[in-house]
């Protein structure tokens, strides 16, 4: 989900969804940082643009960005610890602008009746990085549209239509991955009805879930949790049945992590009941966690695998659809013949992405610098009492705020005071299930931005809780 405040849930509860971008401290907050000519272009924005929760309206206005920085139209600079996640390779990476650059001029776009050696090379290059036999690929626009390729495959695959999901998870704004995603702001409301089959169960969590257990998610060997979240699973496949695939993210960015053997669980079930498996790794994959695939911490292969968001280096939208061969059923059909599929500019600014990605060892780099910020965290959590958990998995991190540690009551007003406060200082994060620090910082980051993070981060919340 890409608000820059506040994610609702049951277990966490905040505004209304229509007042997310509205609340008092936001309103305080613009008035004090607002100026008359940023103001002109909001209003132009409130004006033109359809009001959606979550989007509208908006903070401020961008007018540039490079490497880990966003600059908005009054020349305040915030460190993007948000992104979308579609920075892993900083904003404007001064090589992937020239190779898009040279691509316009070489070859700007190809007619879906043909091919392109940028598509054919980014396809060849997803085959080489993707886990296990997943080597047959489709290119969409956006995450949303990957996600329905997948289930388009999977009903065709397995001459199945339902699906089962996680409630609180997030697939995509399309119809498909709406009905499947687990939001109520994205599935519920006017839209419905959304697609038939659309199955879901609680999703795994140590510190906060809907089974009872309530463990330190530092110690996941305790996780009751996921093997009552994982038996559930394969409680539903054999009573429904007939489903045709499970769609998860593999790491939730709330953030949750899966305990030990989770997932083999999970792969174990989809396979005794004929069902596939989809990983949803548009906001983890492609190095995020400290792997270049968030699945590969738990050593389990997907059936199918889908990427967005940082794929486009944080400048062109592409997403991709990663399948295995036997699962190439499409062929009288048109599952993905997007106008855009083999764009050349998008795929070329894919593949350069990824180059970036190996050549400047980033994956790696983010599992260091992961490993610092969890130490700061760690330490920060000894010290603070208001920090009731903290997850992180490479530069995927967050800090869960609590008005009592026995209680675990959610201090939802705090986080939200914590946001303004640090985009005073120049820092930018995102709010998840309306009171967890949800820190997603780029590739990257060095040693020397963690800690002027988590300095701000800490001065904010000793400011905020005396």
């Amino acid at each position: 989900m890409d608000d820059d405040t506040t994610k609702t849930s049951r277990s966490a509860p905040a505004q209304a969804e229509g007042d997310v971008n509205t609340s008092p401290r936001r309103q305080e907050w613009a008035g004090r940082n607002i100026d008359a000519d940023s103001q002109a272009v909001l209003d132009e924005d409130a004006r033109y643009f359809l009001h959606q929760s979550v989007s509208t309206p908006c903070l401020a206005v961008a007018a540039r960005a490079e490497g880990i920085w966003i600059e908005d139209l009054q020349g305040r600079r915030y460190m993007d610890f948000h992104g979308n996640n579609v920075h892993h390779i900083g904003y404007g990476h001064p090589r992937l602008k020239d190779a898009v650059k040279r691509q316009i001029d070489g070859l700007p776009f190809a007619p879906r009746r043909f091919t392109c050696e940028p598509a054919v090379a980014l396809a060849r290059k997803l085959a080489a990085i993707a886990p296990g036999p997943l080597e047959k690929v489709l290119f969409a626009t956006g995450g949303s549209d990957a996600i329905e390729i997948a289930l388009k495959i999977a009903r065709a695959a397995t001459g199945r239509f339902k699906t089962l999901s996680f409630w609180d998870s997030f697939h995509g704004a399309g119809f498909g991955a709406a009905s499947v995603g687990g939001e109520q702001m994205f599935r519920s409301g006017p839209i419905g009805p959304l697609l038939p089959g659309s199955e879901h169960v609680p999703p795994f969590g140590c510190y906060r879930n809907p089974f009872g257990y309530s463990h330190d998610s530092r110690e996941p060997h305790t996780a009751e949790c996921g093997r009552i979240c994982a038996e559930l699973v394969r409680y539903t496949l054999e009573k429904e049945g007939d489903i045709a695939a499970v769609v998860a993210e593999p790491s939730r960015a709330v953030p949750y992590f899966p305990p030990p053997g989770f997932w083999a669980r999970i792969r174990k079930a989809c396979d005794d009941h004929g069902a596939l498996l989809i990983f949803d790794e548009i906001p983890t994959g492609l190095g995020k966690t400290g792997r270049m695939f968030a699945c590969e911490h738990d050593g389990v292969i997907p059936d199918i695998l889908v990427l967005g968001k940082a794929l486009g280096g944080g400048m062109l939208p592409i997403a991709a659809t990663i399948c295995r061969p036997d699962l190439d059923v499409g062929g009288n059909w048109a599952f993905g013949h997007y106008t855009h599929e083999k764009n050349p500019v998008t795929a070329r600014a894919a593949l350069t992405t990824i180059e970036i990605i190996e050549d400047e060892g980033l994956v790696e780099n983010a599992a260091r610098m992961g490993d610092r910020a969890m130490a700061r965290m760690t330490d920060m959590m000894d010290r603070m009492p208001v920090i009731g958990d903290v997850r992180g998995r490479g530069l995927l991190m967050g800090l869960e705020l609590v008005e009592n540690r026995d209680s675990r009551a959610p201090a939802g007003g705090l986080a939200e005071d914590m946001l303004y406060r640090a985009l005073d200082r120049g820092l930018s994060f995102k709010i998840t299930m309306g009171n967890v620090l949800t820190l997603t910082p780029p590739l990257t980051v060095t040693a020397d931005d963690i800690d002027r993070a988590f300095d701000i981060l800490e001065d904010c919340l000793a400011a905020a809780r005396p």
